[in-house]
């Protein structure tokens, strides 16, 4: 497998808003109306970053985004954060950018004084891939909740502890 070259950034773009429709519409995980949600968090960090709770950090290659996540503290903790998406384009899942780019992410939440993440996701079978990449990553599953998204669609929530 030829090694890619991977560049990162924090900063987001105006052409951020298609690509991470884009990349979450490539992935067939997301319902139809949880898209405009991560369109709306990128559009709400452009309008001002310094101060938008939706941080980011972006994989390009060759220059194009390929995998994000958004993160930010959670109110009301001292030091949660939530991963509210981590997203691989579907031309480049199983080459471990996910990964690197939760790595980073993690490395840039503990620079903040974060303690521990949430990453929550669906309890449904095609889910399940993402759920053990969760727990290979060290995530634990702290609760679920049945019937959440929809019934038979359970929330499973997972914690990171720094």
């Amino acid at each position: 497998m030829t090694a890619l070259n991977i560049n990162y950034r924090n900063q987001v773009l105006p052409a951020d808003v298609s690509a991470v429709k884009e990349m979450a519409e490539s992935t067939g995980f997301f319902y139809d109306f949880e898209i405009p949600v991560a369109v709306e968090l990128v559009e709400d960090a452009l309008m001002d970053q310094e101060h938008s709770e939706y941080k980011f950090l972006f994989a390009e290659v060759d220059g194009k985004p390929v995998s994000y996540t958004c993160y930010g503290h959670i109110m009301g903790t001292e030091a949660g954060y939530d991963l509210f998406w981590i997203v691989t384009h579907n031309d480049h899942r199983g080459k471990g950018i996910g990964k690197i780019i939760l790595e980073k992410t993690h490395e840039i939440i503990k620079g903040l004084g974060g303690k521990y993440v949430i990453a929550e996701t669906s309890g449904l079978d095609k889910y399940a891939p993402t759920r053990n990449f969760y727990l290979n990553f060290g995530y634990k599953l702290e609760a679920e909740i049945r019937d959440y998204y929809k019934d038979g669609d359970a929330k499973m929530v997972y914690i990171y502890r720094f």
